[in-house]
């Protein structure tokens, strides 16, 4: 198949950067004290002279945001992931601080001086190392735990829903965000 149309003309650019058109003409006369402007002066109507203190540095973009509502549904998804490991890190925090003690010896001199304190001659006395045992320990931290969970998630889609209620009235929380370069 061959070419009928010819030769076409390749597109020359310029080494120069494109330069928009002016959006008014520039004034064919009337230069400084009303004199006209002569075309040897060196400036040409309609040459755009590139600007001398023009910014380098990119401009950083920002934007004004207002956060109208909020899902309770996703709040609650996510207030109940992070008070499951806000749990999950209380019991496993009250295990190495309850092993720590243990291995300093501080429920063996604690029980012995309150033993002592409260036993009669017989050794009848309260017994701390037997009530602060490790697996009862856990489980008053567990118990803790769950309960924190159940009102944590609650408290937290609660308050998207007063929060919708009030951003209703006052039009909600105002963001400004800036683009990271």
């Amino acid at each position: 198949m061959t070419d009928t149309r010819g030769a076409q003309p390749q597109p020359q650019y310029e080494s120069q950067p494109y330069q928009p058109p002016q959006a008014y003409p520039a004034p064919s006369a009337g230069g400084p004290q009303g004199r006209p402007r002569t075309a040897g002066a060196g400036t040409q109507a309609g040459v755009r002279r590139p600007r001398t203190g023009a910014r380098t540095t990119p401009r950083t973009r920002k934007a004004r945001l207002r956060v109208a509502k909020a899902d309770p549904w996703s709040v609650m998804k996510v207030s109940f992931l992070l008070s499951i490991a806000l749990g999950v890190c209380t019991v496993v925090a009250a295990a190495v601080l309850w092993m720590v003690m243990d291995a300093m010896g501080v429920f063996s001199t604690v029980g012995g001086t309150i033993s002592e304190a409260t036993g009669s001659s017989d050794g009848s006395g309260f017994d701390l190392q037997s009530f602060l045992s490790l697996p009862r320990v856990l489980l008053f931290t567990s118990v803790i735990a769950v309960i924190d969970v159940v009102l944590a998630t609650a408290l937290a889609t609660l308050g998207a829903f007063i929060y919708n209620l009030s951003a209703g009235f006052v039009g909600g929380v105002e963001l400004t965000l800036a683009e990271d370069e």
